[in-house]
């Protein structure tokens, strides 16, 4: 991925307010990201936990989207413990259910899209193997190439994406 400036961040989300993306927090980390083990950025947000925030490359430039973990989900640890992104299994508390408003009026009615994702967003590191999840159980091998295990990422993701951004 292509380093972003703040500016380019920002303008990019398409899931809530101008001023929502003026006051959301960028991850703490931000000057040392390593950009070039990035496919998207996405971070939970350092002043609100409850909030976190994707910004994935697409050809006509980038989109970003807001996410939070819903109400029901707040009060309890998730089932799932295989990102649905990525496909890296994870002990419960390494996964989370992530909601996205939709994109557009269905949007601003309260409608959104949901899916379960690594807690820290990382999934591009957890593919390249640059991050190993905590797990209990032992982690099954896969039989993909790094490479085919991006693009599998990818295509996962686009396809949240998409569902977004059409409203």
């Amino acid at each position: 991925m292509e380093p972003l400036t703040d500016k380019e961040i920002r303008t990019s989300f398409v899931n809530c307010t101008k001023g929502d993306a003026a006051r959301m927090k960028l991850p703490l980390d931000f000057a040392e990201l390593p950009w070039p083990d990035l496919d998207f950025l996405g971070w939970v947000d350092p002043g609100a936990p409850l909030r976190a925030h994707l910004v994935v490359p697409r050809p006509d430039g980038p989109v970003g989207i807001a996410l939070r973990v819903p109400a029901s989900a707040r009060t309890s640890a998730t089932k799932s413990s295989m990102c649905q992104v990525c496909l890296t299994s994870h002990a419960s508390s390494g996964v989370t259910l992530l909601a996205a408003p939709l994109a557009g009026t269905r949007g601003r009615e309260g409608n959104t899209i949901g899916t379960y994702v690594c807690a820290d967003l990382a999934c591009p590191l957890y593919v390249r193997g640059l991050r190993q999840p905590k797990l209990r159980a032992r982690r099954p091998e896969e039989s993909l190439s790094v490479d085919e295990r991006v693009a599998r990422m990818t295509g996962n993701l686009d396809a949240f994406v998409n569902q977004i951004l059409a409203g």
